[in-house]
């Protein structure tokens, strides 16, 4: 299966994306069509077999809209500001002609041939301002579908005739001023929703002008400043101070400190030395250096960031196909609704055909499935893209929608709600053992463990004077430890295993645990030889994010492969009562799962390499302090920073945007539910309320600019 995205061109409302939607998902071959009407995209997954990228182009524009391969930024903005210009033209023109025209029609009664000046002003409007009205309404009715465009056509159209007539002397009352504002509101509301919408990919925008365009390399011992787009994997980049980095790379001369904070989240500058790794987009603060060029274009962290949030800003929430399934039906029904009404008004109640005319054009007018459309995407372009200024890179909208559901957060130990640099903290001597010769066999065995806990005895061992020695067949020994022979004394190093031997070295052990450390055993020829002591301090933050989760309602749990009495004391120091210990890494997920069983939603929170299947089988899985390797599979949401409190953030965000997305569909539907009603005339026979189409037109155009206008007020939710 291939994944595509395709921008999307033409789209006027939300039943545009609906029914491109639906002829995607009808080509042989796709999986599944996502069409985002707020972002002018469209997300394609298909079988290379069956189908491609042109076959995809080609259907879009059979149903009358532009479609490109591909999400070229550059051009994307370009065809932003054009159709921001555009309307902005297109409304004065408008407005210039309608504003006389509307006077005229309602105030300067009396002046010379009247309905003729009407007609001259109102005709331009109709035909040239409302010309994409008509375009986009014959277009519908090709697909056999009518759209918003359908509404505004139909409804001015009706207005415009009718007054044409009056000219003739058939009919007494003109609209011709209702037409012309009519069309001028919806355009109004078309231009601030394109400013307002544009604003929602703020973050995108913010985070792609991160990237310089030019960078400095050495090619032939000479220095050159070369396009982005040509550094090569390998390139020696030259980097000044308070410049930006321009790719991802290793430090190979030079120290400084770099500003990281636009793609982390994190403010405080980043001491870099020889070896560090340097990400594309910081800035560098101080020094000049020098670092080898390792990933570039698509492959630096800065641009999978980017892809990241696009993914997200691209999926649909399960509440968005309440939304489309209502899109799909909702212009056809508000039609019939307007004939229903003309038909009442002027056959059964026996009201003049201007009055029943008047109804089925407000009918006509207020109704807008663009609001209904737009409450779900600009609500999740506008979370994701604040989540990921703030170092928390959510990948799609089901995570976001799942957070208002969160009842518990499984944190594992190491690195998570601690710093993950355990140090030694007691080393104890068994025996007549010596301590330079047992130094030496625990640094040579764990010297080749990838364990957080054997790189602080190696780092010890090394500190006190030991010498590496040969080892031979090693084996670690997952969740307990790692063996192998040196020379010829076979070497354990790992949790104590409860033999008898051990059982005098207990007092000392318990001892550890009761302090929150990691007691372990050197073994050397199956008996013991020291205990070495090995604690990991809590991270700051820790403590904080356990008592805002318990506020928020959420039960915090601590998954580690350490004993219970340790295992609880450091349970204890962060404030969590609730542990699962002594936890093989293969079988966290099942835990994670037991909490699932009892009906609770779950985080898991790790590190994304070891706790991968519990990421995976969590509800929503967070990956934390991952640096610059943000490219995991596993894992809905991305942490940047090594901070336990963007948890808690992550989860308030993902509440604020669903919260919004919810507060926004209510409005919408009820708008659409209320106003449609009053437009028909329900309140007339009781209390003589008529809605004017002009009332209709400008509460139809804010609509959607409302909806859109409050969704980017999620901007200033607290996190």
């Amino acid at each position: 299966m291939k994944r595509v995205e395709l921008s999307v061109s033409g789209m006027h409302c939300a039943s545009c994306s609906v029914l491109i939607t639906r002829a995607l998902q009808k080509v042989s071959g796709v999986k599944m069509a996502n069409v985002n009407y707020a972002a002018a995209k469209a997300l394609v997954e298909f079988d290379e077999n069956q189908t491609n990228e042109s076959a995809l182009v080609a259907v879009i524009k059979s149903k009358g809209y532009g479609a490109n391969v591909g999400v070229d930024r550059e051009r994307e903005k370009q065809v932003r500001e054009k159709e921001i210009s555009d309307l902005k033209l297109l409304l004065v023109f408008s407005a210039v002609l309608s504003i006389p025209a509307l006077l005229i029609g309602m105030v300067f009664m009396e002046i010379p041939y009247r309905l003729l000046v009407l007609f001259l002003l109102a005709t331009p409007v109709q035909f040239i301002s409302g010309k994409n009205f008509y375009l986009g309404a014959w277009s519908a009715l090709r697909n056999k579908t009518a759209s918003m465009d359908t509404l505004i056509a139909v409804g001015t159209s009706a207005a415009y005739f009718y007054s044409v007539a009056a000219i003739f002397g058939l009919v007494k009352e003109q609209y011709f001023e209702t037409a012309a504002v009519l069309i001028t509101l919806v355009i109004l509301g078309k231009y601030l929703e394109a400013v307002a919408k544009g604003r929602t990919s703020d973050a995108i925008r913010k985070l792609m002008g991160l990237a310089p365009k030019t960078a400095i390399v050495v090619r032939n011992n000479t220095e050159v400043e070369i396009p982005i787009a040509e550094v090569l994997v390998g390139d020696i980049v030259i980097v000044k101070p308070g410049e930006k980095i321009p790719v991802d790379g290793s430090i190979m001369e030079g120290i400084s400190s770099v500003d990281e904070s636009m793609i982390t989240g994190e403010s405080i500058p980043v001491e870099k030395t020889i070896g560090s790794k340097v990400i594309g987009g910081s800035i560098n603060k101080h020094g000049s250096f020098r670092f080898k060029a390792q990933k570039v274009g698509s492959d630096t962290v800065l641009a999978q960031i980017v892809k990241l949030v696009e993914d997200a800003q691209g999926s649909k929430a399960n509440i968005q196909r309440f939304a489309d399934s209502i899109s799909a039906v909702f212009v056809p029904i508000v039609i019939l609704i307007s004939i229903i009404s003309f038909g009442l008004w002027y056959f059964v109640l026996g009201q003049s055909l201007s009055f029943a005319l008047i109804i089925m054009v407000s009918v006509l007018v207020i109704a807008c499935p663009c609001a209904l459309g737009l409450a779900t995407p600009t609500a999740i372009m506008v979370g994701t893209g604040m989540g990921a200024q703030r170092g928390i890179l959510i990948k799609n909208a089901e995570a976001l929608e799942t957070m208002h559901k969160i009842k518990a957060v499984i944190f594992d130990k190491t690195g998570t709600i601690t710093e993950g640099k355990p140090k030694v903290t007691d080393f104890i001597l068994v025996g007549k053992n010596e301590r330079k010769k047992i130094l030496d066999l625990a640094l040579s065995i764990e010297n080749s463990s990838e364990h957080p806990l054997a790189d602080a005895i190696v780092e010890y061992a090394k500190v006190n004077g030991a010498g590496l020695l040969k080892v031979t067949d090693f084996r670690a020994i997952p969740g307990h430890g790692v063996e192998g022979k040196i020379a010829k004394n076979l070497v354990y190093l790992g949790k104590p295993n409860g033999t008898p031997d051990e059982q005098e070295l207990s007092a000392d052990i318990m001892k550890m645990q009761e302090g929150g450390k990691t007691a372990m055993i050197v073994r050397l020829d199956n008996k013991p030889a020291a205990i070495i002591g090995v604690a990991d301090t809590l991270r700051s933050t820790s403590i904080d994010a356990i008592k805002e989760l318990k506020k928020i309602g959420i039960e915090p749990w601590l998954i580690t492969g350490d004993n219970k009495r340790t295992a609880s004391a450091i349970a204890r120091a962060a404030g969590i009562e609730r542990v699962f210990a002594e936890v093989l890494p293969s079988d966290k997920a099942k835990y994670v799962k037991q909490l699932q069983d009892e009906g609770k939603k779950v985080v898991m929170v790790g590190d994304g390499i070891n706790d991968a299947p519990a990421l995976a089988q969590a509800d929503i899985g967070m990956a934390i302090g991952s640096g610059t390797d943000i490219a995991m599979e596993t894992g809905s949401v991305v942490l940047m920073r090594n901070d336990p409190m963007d948890v808690v953030r992550a989860i308030r965000l993902g509440r604020a945007t669903i919260d919004k997305i919810k507060q926004n569909m209510f409005w919408a539907l009820i708008y659409n539910i209320l106003g449609i009603p009053i437009a028909a005339g329900l309140l007339y026979p009781f209390y003589g309320i008529l809605l004017s189409p002009l009332i209709a037109g400008g509460a139809m155009a804010l609509s959607s600019v409302s909806v859109v206008v409050s969704a980017l007020t999620l901007r200033w939710t607290k996190l």
